[in-house]
């Protein structure tokens, strides 16, 4: 289990080294292939590869009025009585929802025996002459190598909601 200080190494020494050059899609399921560079931290030369994939489902306007029937599955009279006043004062307010999977199937590990360098390099040239928008190269730690996953997603939430709310506007959902 990882302590608070291995979290926020984690999430400090993630760095994407190609983005991919698609946001995540308003209306569908997207599906971003990483690779994941990784030192092993008790042997010099070796370097992990993970290479999966991280799904994104549909991102979700959440409304007053959804909280509403959220909150009546299960919340007490004062869950309730606070989305009645998100009602009353907060009519304009939405929240957007993001969704990451990670299905663990779709991944593969190994170990190459080279400098993280080198291996960044043909991993930027695969992706490169593979010309899929998706796909994505990541260096970060291996012991908090899903942190470094999470921070992947969250940085690519960042990036696309502007894009997504701007789509829900032209389409007369917000």
């Amino acid at each position: 289990m990882l302590n608070e200080d291995s979290i926020q190494y984690a999430i400090e020494n993630t760095h994407v080294t190609v983005a991919p050059q698609s946001r995540i899609e308003t209306f569908g399921t997207t599906v971003f292939r990483f690779f994941l560079v990784t030192e092993l931290m008790d042997t010099a030369g070796q370097v992990r590869v993970r290479d999966g994939r991280l799904h994104a489902e549909r991102p979700a306007i959440i409304t007053p009025d959804h909280f509403h029937r959220m909150l009546d599955e299960g919340f007490g009279e004062k869950a309730g009585k606070f989305v009645e006043w998100m009602r009353e004062n907060a009519a304009e307010m939405a929240v957007l929802r993001y969704g990451f999977q990670f299905r663990k199937t779709d991944m593969q590990e190994s170990i190459v025996h080279d400098s993280v360098e080198a291996v960044l390099d043909r991993l930027r040239i695969k992706v490169d002459h593979a010309e899929d928008p998706l796909s994505t190269v990541i260096h970060g730690v291996d012991e908090g190598w899903e942190v470094c996953l999470l921070k992947f997603a969250t940085d690519m939430i960042q990036r696309s909601a502007a894009g997504n709310v701007n789509e829900w506007r032209k389409r007369g959902l917000l």
